[in-house]
C-alpha cells in the first residue's frame, strides 16, 4: 500500500515518490490514512525539497496517494448539526446558555475550521456544541455554522455571536468579552 501504481512509472510523481525511504513512504501513509493532508505533505516535502521537489509537487504527489488509498482514508464523521442534538448538548450541562458563539480554530491536520459554543453563566463557562471542518469540496464552514449557530440560539432564546464569520480569524473579540457580567 505504500508504492503508486506500477503503470505511474513515467509519471514524474512516481520518480519522486521512489526517491523516498520505506520509513517516509509509510509516515506519509499513515497521515493519508488518518486524513492528515497537511501532515503527510509535511512529510515528503521535508524529505525532498533538498533535492528540488516543489511544495506545489508535493501536494499533488499527496493528492495522488489519496486517490490510491481512497478506500481506507479513516475520516473523522461530522458533529452532528441537527437542532435537537445541539439543544441537548447545549442544555445537558449545568447553568444556563448566555448565547451561541461560533469561533475559528485551526490544526495542522485540519488547517481552519469553526467551533459552536454554548457560552454558560452561573456557573461562568462554555460548552463545546460542535466542530465544523472545511471540506475541500463544500462551503466554507462559517456557513453551516452561522446557519446552524443563528437556529440554535433563536431556539433557546440567547443572541448569537460570530466576531469573523467572513476570515478566519482565531484573535476575534469574543462573545464574553464584548458583555462582562
Amino acid at each position: 500500500m505504500t508504492h503508486l501504481p506500477a503503470d505511474r512509472s513515467a509519471d514524474p510523481l512516481h520518480d519522486w515518490w521512489t526517491r523516498l525511504d520505506d520509513e517516509t513512504r509509510q509516515e506519509a501513509d499513515t497521515n493519508v490514512l488518518r486524513d492528515g493532508y497537511v501532515m503527510a505533505v509535511r512529510t515528503v516535502w521535508e524529505a525532498l525539497r533538498q533535492q528540488g521537489l516543489p511544495l506545489h509537487e508535493a501536494e499533488k504527489l499527496i493528492h495522488t496517494r489519496y486517490e490510491a488509498l481512497a478506500a481506507h482514508i479513516q475520516r473523522t464523521p461530522p458533529d452532528p448539526l441537527d437542532l435537537p442534538s445541539l439543544t441537548a448538548r447545549a442544555t445537558a450541562h449545568p447553568g444556563r446558555a448566555a448565547a451561541i458563539e461560533a469561533v475559528w480554530d485551526g490544526d495542522t491536520v485540519h488547517s481552519w475550521f469553526v467551533v459552536l459554543l454554548a457560552i454558560l453563566e452561573d456557573p461562568p463557562g462554555e460548552a463545546h456544541l460542535a466542530t465544523i471542518y472545511e471540506r475541500r469540496d463544500g462551503p466554507s464552514p462559517a456557513t453551516p455554522a452561522t446557519e446552524t449557530g443563528q437556529a440554535l440560539a433563536h431556539h433557546l432564546g440567547v443572541p448569537f455571536h460570530f466576531a469573523s464569520p467572513d476570515v478566519p480569524d482565531d484573535q476575534a473579540p469574543r462573545w464574553r468579552s464584548r458583555h462582562i457580567e
